[in-house]
């Protein structure tokens, strides 16, 4: 019988052989690309108690990803935007020191279009779907609150909750890179 040839596993497959050789020698540092991009759920979770499992033993493991959740699971944080580094920390210092704003969970029917009513309000900074519902970024959530579910009543939207609730990472790193798109684009004007 012949040897299979790792060009015709399938993605996840090939992430699982990708990790088995990078542990093989047990190296002190480790560093993976995207190791549970086209991954199952399943094996996703394999993947990370794996990773903890080596961070145990003492191996440093650096990760990159594109899933702000799976970011979540480590002990310290680089975002990275538009290859520069703009904030460093363990997840619940950057959700603390890096998001000054609040923000709101607004959970109602038709999100997409209650998304469009909210956007234009002076008390909304931005807002984004997030799941069944949208996140909300404000400087003042008892404001933000009051104008969004008084616009969506009135426009006939099905409110189920307005509630402010702890930043997630993906609303932080938005919530920077929006930031650092203000700051440059005057700069970017005045060039002209």
């Amino acid at each position: 019988m012949g040897g299979l040839r790792t060009a015709v596993l399938a993605g996840g497959w090939k992430q699982r052989l990708s990790l088995g050789c990078a542990i093989l020698h047990e190296p002190p540092i480790i560093f993976l690309d995207e190791p549970t991009c086209g991954v199952d759920p399943i094996s996703r979770r394999a993947f990370w108690n794996l990773i903890y499992e080596l961070s145990g033993r003492g191996v440093t493991v650096f990760v990159t990803t594109h899933y702000m959740d799976e970011a979540e699971y480590c002990d310290r944080i680089g975002l990275i935007y538009r290859g520069e580094l703009i904030a460093l920390g363990t997840p619940e210092a950057l959700k603390t020191k890096h998001m000054q704003e609040d923000v709101l969970e607004v959970m109602c029917e038709r999100p997409q279009g209650a998304m469009g009513e909210i956007e234009g309000l002076p008390e909304v900074r931005e807002a984004a779907l997030f799941g069944k519902g949208l996140h909300v970024v404000t400087t003042n959530a008892e404001s933000a609150a009051d104008a969004i579910r008084e616009t969506l009543s009135r426009r006939g939207y099905a409110i189920t909750r307005v509630g402010k609730i702890p930043p997630s990472l993906e609303d932080v790193f938005v919530s920077l890179i929006e930031a650092r798109d203000r700051a440059e684009k005057p700069i970017a004007e005045v060039r002209r």
